[in-house]
């Protein structure tokens, strides 16, 4: 478990970065999507860190919170360095069961490994730890963003 600090959007897009670098080594070689579950009260970074990710990967399109939409696709830059060709923002705030997905495609959105999927409240559709490549918390502590990669 690792926990960093943020104070900016610059400290989190760094922060994100080195993460990025890490976690695609990691999961270069799957044969699924990466699923990476987002965790923290409203307001804590989440879609921040998301944002900071589509920078990354080069997507040059305004992020924005799909809450309403529950899910949004970009297409990553073909002239990256990452695996993957696709991220897939979903936020589950408002779902209530996993069978909430299934009108998502989840099933085909988790069978390619060119997908990177970042869920926003995984724990409102049982996706646990043990479900998920990888998982990150969000809080809010003494003025700056603590995000912790667990």
């Amino acid at each position: 478990m690792k926990t960093f600090k943020s104070q900016s959007l610059d400290e989190t897009l760094t922060i994100a970065s080195k993460w990025l670098i890490n976690i695609s080594n990691i999961y270069n070689e799957t044969d699924e999507a990466l699923i990476v579950g987002l965790s923290g009260h409203l307001g804590a970074g989440k879609t921040a860190f998301v944002k900071c990710i589509a920078k990354e990967l080069g997507i040059q399109d305004d992020i924005t919170s799909p809450t309403f939409v529950l899910m949004k696709m970009y297409d990553v830059a073909t002239s990256t360095k990452w695996p993957w060709r696709r991220l897939v923002h979903i936020d589950a705030y408002r779902l209530e069961r996993r069978e909430d997905l299934i009108a998502l495609n989840w099933e085909q959105l988790v069978a390619n490994k060119y997908n990177l999927i970042l869920i926003e409240w995984p724990e409102q559709v049982g996706l646990n730890e043990f479900e998920k490549s990888a998982h990150i918390q969000f809080e809010i502590k003494d003025g700056a963003y603590t995000i912790v990669f667990v």
